[in-house]
């Protein structure tokens, strides 16, 4: 029986699967992907995915890492890796050795201590790239892309014995090719995040918009999140196909929400957003 109810969303073949509420839990699954942004309660629908990739050691984002990492060891699974803010890694090893003691046995783990730049494989031809984010000390946001290899135009129309002998003579007649998949932000504050090429041409953006109303502007600073006039600026400046909304408050009303976005936004920009715990489009 599932822990969780999740919001489910399905772009083309991938899924987005999870649960985000600000202050309450965060935790945003890509089975297909095989990461898993931030790790919330650790429902147990995402614990068969190899990679969690924490954005920052916030309890609603990260108090499910020792029951991951100990309910993949008791069902026989490999140890999951947990990629972390540098700074986090210290912590986080305390509090599974703690679990280790309490439960009597060990817990296993591959932590990845990761700073803005860092690049780390998921999947042959599929990585991460980190970047930083404006939330707490050493957070960061995930970019998940795929590197492929395309063949020069000049080259395009060649047999394959062709150029099998270009390869023989060192000739290199291809180059590097990124595809970036999905950017997740998670928690931060405003950035101006179209300087960063592979978030602006992410196919799937996944950003959070706590707060909408006008007299909720000061909590969204005080806490460094981002609210809706905000996130109206952001996502002008950026050419994501689809754009999830995590970290809603609860502190409005998913009607008014969806009311409030469709004020704020423009036709073409509302078009693309989906709220990830309504998971509908409006």
């Amino acid at each position: 029986m599932p822990s969780h109810n999740l919001a489910h969303i399905k772009i083309d073949k991938l899924e987005i699967i999870g649960y985000s509420v600000a202050g309450e839990e965060t935790v945003v699954a890509m089975p297909q992907l095989g990461v898993c942004f931030d790790i919330g309660k650790a429902p147990n629908q995402v614990i068969s995915i190899n990679h969690v990739l924490l954005t920052h050691g916030h309890m609603d984002h990260a108090a499910g890492i020792a029951y991951y990492l100990s309910h993949r060891n008791f069902s026989g699974q490999s140890p999951g890796t947990i990629l972390a803010p540098k700074n986090l890694l210290g912590p986080i090893r305390e509090i599974i050795d703690a679990w280790s003691r309490l439960d009597g046995n060990k817990v296993p783990a591959n932590l990845v201590g990761v700073k803005a730049g860092d690049e780390y494989q998921i999947k042959p031809n599929l990585f991460t790239r980190v970047f930083p984010t404006k939330h707490s000390k050493g957070s960061v946001g995930y970019t998940v892309f795929e590197k492929r290899k395309k063949i020069k135009p000049e080259y395009a129309n060649l047999t394959g014995p062709q150029i099998v002998e270009l390869k023989k003579q060192g000739i290199k007649i291809d180059y590097p090719l990124e595809i970036p998949i999905v950017t997740y932000l998670g928690d931060t504050q405003y950035i101006d995040f179209s300087q960063l090429k592979y978030i602006v041409d992410s196919k799937i953006l996944i950003a959070e918009c706590t707060f909408y109303e006008t007299e909720h502007s000061e909590r969204a600073e005080a806490g460094r999140h981002i609210h809706i006039n905000e996130f109206a600026e952001l996502i002008e400046k950026l050419q994501n196909e689809h754009i999830i909304i995590t970290h809603t408050t609860q502190r409005t009303p998913m009607r008014e929400i969806r009311r409030i976005l469709k004020e704020a936004l423009s036709p073409e920009q509302y078009e693309k957003v989906i709220l990830f715990m309504n998971s509908r489009r409006r």
